[in-house]
């Protein structure tokens, strides 16, 4: 099985996969250092030399490559807002939002380097934050509340998931 995890910056995507992927004994993929790997640059070099949409299309790309692959795949905030990823992604695997508030995500991410962070103010992210969660939620196979800790989350995504899928994980 391949889960996508999908959800705003800070959300704990990376975080919540590497230990789901280490409780399921399956590769872990973080979305965003796979396409830096393979472009052989970092994400703002990427924005900064080719621009968004540029990296948009890097997601695609990256969606298509990893969605044959079993395991966990921690997305970048942006890549299921597309409706060809989530598409794509749904057809492979599932695709799980993990809903946090935004305070919590803000919280996390207010002193990053990210692009989209870096050029916007509070009001910006949070404006972005409610534009995407709906997006998020349209786009995934399940929703769970990651309020948690890390430990938590993953316990409930296996219960989840077997509840819904009917397999033991």
């Amino acid at each position: 099985m391949t889960i996508f995890l999908c959800g705003f910056m800070g959300c704990g995507k990376s975080t919540i996969g590497t230990k789901l992927a280490r409780t399921l004994q399956v590769p872990f993929t973080d979305m965003d250092t796979y396409i830096e790997e393979q472009a052989g640059r970092s994400i703002p070099e990427i924005f900064a030399q080719d621009g968004e949409e540029h990296f948009r299309d890097l997601e695609t790309q990256a969606v298509r490559e990893l969605a044959s692959r079993e395991g966990v795949i921690a997305c970048g905030g942006g890549a299921m807002l597309r409706d060809i990823n989530a598409q794509i992604a749904s057809e492979h695997g599932v695709v799980l939002f993990l809903d946090v508030p935004f305070r919590m995500c803000y919280l996390r991410i207010a002193n990053t380097d990210r692009p989209i962070v870096r050029r916007s103010t509070r009001q910006e992210l949070y404006t972005l934050y409610r534009k995407r969660r709906g997006i998020y939620r349209r786009h995934s196979t399940y929703r769970l509340d990651a309020v948690h800790s890390p430990v938590q989350s993953v316990r409930e995504i296996i219960t989840l998931l077997e509840e819904k899928t009917g397999r033991i994980l």
